[in-house]
């Protein structure tokens, strides 16, 4: 039986995914590289550390990989004003940990970007725990993030909540199942071909159908 749910923030709870694109395509534009902005949204999900040579090959990232992610975290940071929650964020996480599940929320995000989502959601009292970008060497597609999510809350079986195919690939690596939701603008396709076990529409739509999920009730 499922104790813990590791929720992904960006693109699951937040509306940024497309912010967070905007925020890499000027990034690389700074270094007179264009990168097609559908390739970009493609990779969000992603961790710094991961996305540039993802995007633009292992030779961009030695020569600008930290600058690229500094642009990148400026330009976010121009535009983090107008992030809103998902309609119904708040109100499934606090359904989750009414259930008796151990709540965490996942992020790869600096710890400033972090806080402002936590406010956002009004969940500093819902989440047992956090993570940010200092807590792992490797963010998603690679296991770290998931795995350190379940050590800081002693959780012995997870589920992991997130809209992106990055998601999905790193729990299934831990044996993890992952409930996608549809907010980060990924395909059904794209997310069951990358090991979603189910995948709605909302945030909403997954609050209503809980009980047919993982999330039924505590182990």
């Amino acid at each position: 039986m499922v104790d813990t749910a590791i929720f992904d923030v960006d693109g699951t709870l937040v509306d940024t995914n497309y912010h967070h694109a905007l925020s890499w395509f000027r990034a690389f534009r700074r270094f007179d590289i264009t990168k097609p902005m559908w390739e970009i949204h493609r990779a969000i999900g992603m961790g710094g550390d991961q996305i540039v040579s993802h995007l633009a090959g292992a030779d961009v990232e030695r020569r600008l990989g930290d600058d690229l992610r500094e642009a990148a975290g400026e330009e976010f940071a121009e535009l983090i004003d107008e992030v809103r929650p998902f309609a119904g964020a708040h109100d499934l996480l606090a359904e989750v940990r009414d259930r008796g599940f151990r709540l965490v929320l996942a992020s790869s995000g600096k710890q400033h970007d972090i806080d402002h989502m936590l406010d956002l959601l009004d969940a500093r009292e819902l989440a047992h725990d956090w993570t940010t970008s200092s807590d792992v060497e490797r963010t998603k597609p690679a296991p770290d993030l998931v795995e350190v999510a379940m050590t800081k809350v002693q959780g012995a079986t997870g589920v992991m909540i997130g809209d992106s195919t990055w998601d999905c690939i790193a729990a299934g690596q831990l044996g993890i199942p992952t409930l996608a939701v549809r907010t980060g603008g990924f395909s059904i396709d794209e997310l069951t071909d990358a090991g979603a076990a189910q995948v709605f529409s909302s945030l909403i739509e997954l609050r209503e159908r809980l009980d047919e999920t993982p999330l039924h009730r505590a182990g």
